[in-house]
């Protein structure tokens, strides 16, 4: 398989977007974008920006200022920013979050694109979303939107969180969702069909995510929307168990695309090359040897 090396020609023209975290550099959103750049000639760029949470304000303001025509966001960012917005899309009002944003005439627009990403994902890997009961783990920004969207799919879902109060206020936002107390997280395996890890735990460098899966049943799906490292603890524990997994980069692909559309007036397409060139990134280099 050939990849691309993305080396940008921008002219005066050139149209920017970037991913907006603290911190960003663990994020492939840039090389994902750059692959659709460079697939589709595109003069443009997508850059990677790191903005403390004291500073989202002043960032996103900077970036209208220079002509952005938008941004992802990404933690701890989620929330902080649907409060910045000056219109929203109608899944953002109702998780509270965003994670696109599109500027126009000094204003900005909101969009929450997780669920239907996260729902994208489920449905490659040949996972019905609707198959049975759902048990989220995490509460925030991504967790909102994926939790929605598991409802709108027909699913029985439940939340857990390590802070009781975000998983109750979620449940207030989502009509439907239930609540289950996170010491029982690991019980409330045997009654359900698919686990989401939507939570930061098992990131490079973060401490991975504490749950037995002993008690779950065979038929289980286990989800997580990390992707950096590819296979994370959780995705590596089920396996030993003979668990369904679906890693998170393909969510990173799907919720990616509409914003490109936007941004750079092309709708890209997510397939195999792209995911390898994303993924190729993720595995450690002597792996690759």
């Amino acid at each position: 398989m050939c990849f691309v090396s993305y080396m940008p020609t921008l002219s005066g023209r050139a149209r920017l977007a970037g991913i907006l975290g603290w911190p960003v550099a663990h994020s492939r959103s840039p090389r994902l974008h750059g692959f659709w750049l460079e697939r589709h000639r595109i003069d443009g760029a997508y850059v990677p920006l790191a903005v403390p949470p004291e500073q989202l304000g002043l960032g996103l303001r900077g970036l209208l200022a220079c002509g952005f025509r938008g941004c992802n966001v990404t933690l701890p960012h989620k929330e902080a920013a649907y409060a910045l917005c000056d219109t929203l899309s109608e899944s953002a009002r109702r998780v509270h979050a965003v994670n696109t944003l599109f500027f126009h005439n000094g204003r900005i627009h909101g969009n929450s694109t997780d669920g239907a990403g996260f729902i994208a994902n489920l449905r490659d890997h040949g996972v019905n979303p609707a198959a049975g009961p759902a048990l989220l783990l995490g509460a925030g920004g991504a967790a909102r939107d994926i939790a929605a969207a598991l409802l709108d799919e027909g699913a029985k879902v439940s939340v857990t969180n390590r802070t009781p109060e975000r998983a109750e206020a979620l449940a207030r936002l989502l009509p439907g969702l239930a609540v289950i107390a996170w010491k029982d997280r690991a019980a409330a395996l045997a009654d359900q069909a698919l686990l989401v890890n939507a939570t930061s735990a098992g990131m490079a460098d973060r401490p991975p995510l504490e749950i037995a899966l002993s008690r779950a049943s065979s038929s289980l799906v286990v989800a997580d929307i990390v992707y950096v490292p590819l296979v994370t603890p959780l995705l590596a524990a089920a396996r030993a168990r003979g668990l369904a997994t679906v890693g998170g980069l393909g969510m990173l692909l799907h919720q990616a695309v509409e914003g490109f559309a936007a941004w750079f007036d092309i709708v890209p397409a997510v397939d195999r090359e792209l995911f390898e060139f994303v993924a190729q990134d993720l595995i450690p280099a002597k792996s690759r040897d």
